[in-house]
């Protein structure tokens, strides 16, 4: 693949494999524009297992750099009343699978980034969430 395939792809926000990939593609390109990209992606990707990549390839180009750190909290901005819109707009009787479902593909972003940061515990947590939405939605109709 050629430097502005990779460019292309590690800036996909909607798949952090693919991000992934690219930073492994653009580790093997000798210019200074795969270090700039590599550099963008260390400093500003949400995925910490994407920010880690990247920091590898640029310490295996020579560069000077500083693992960032993990980040902790919400990784996007006003996800929690993203994913309660869009709760709402499902049935009543819907279940944890259909809310799955649509958060995968209205909110691919929001899906794929916190799918990427929890890994395997995504899904008990994507549950959690709903569950803690679901009942609190019920309790102001119900008092």
């Amino acid at each position: 693949m050629s430097y502005e395939m990779y460019k292309r792809d590690a800036n996909n926000k909607s798949d952090w494999r693919l991000r992934l990939a690219a930073v492994e593609g653009l580790k093997d390109i000798d210019d200074a524009r795969a270090k700039d990209v590599l550099w963008r992606v260390m400093i500003s990707d949400k995925v910490f297992q994407v920010k880690e990549a990247a920091f590898r390839a640029l310490q295996a180009k020579g560069e000077d750099v500083k693992l960032p750190k993990k980040e902790k909290g919400n990784l996007i901005k006003g996800v929690n009343q993203k994913i309660k819109v869009l709760k709402n707009k499902l049935p009543e009787n819907h279940t944890f699978e259909d809310f799955k479902t649509e958060l995968k593909i209205r909110e691919s972003v929001i899906y794929d980034t916190y799918q990427g940061d929890k890994g395997s515990s995504f899904d008990k947590g994507l549950e959690n969430v709903w569950s803690i939405i679901r009942s609190s939605f019920k309790m102001r109709f119900t008092k």
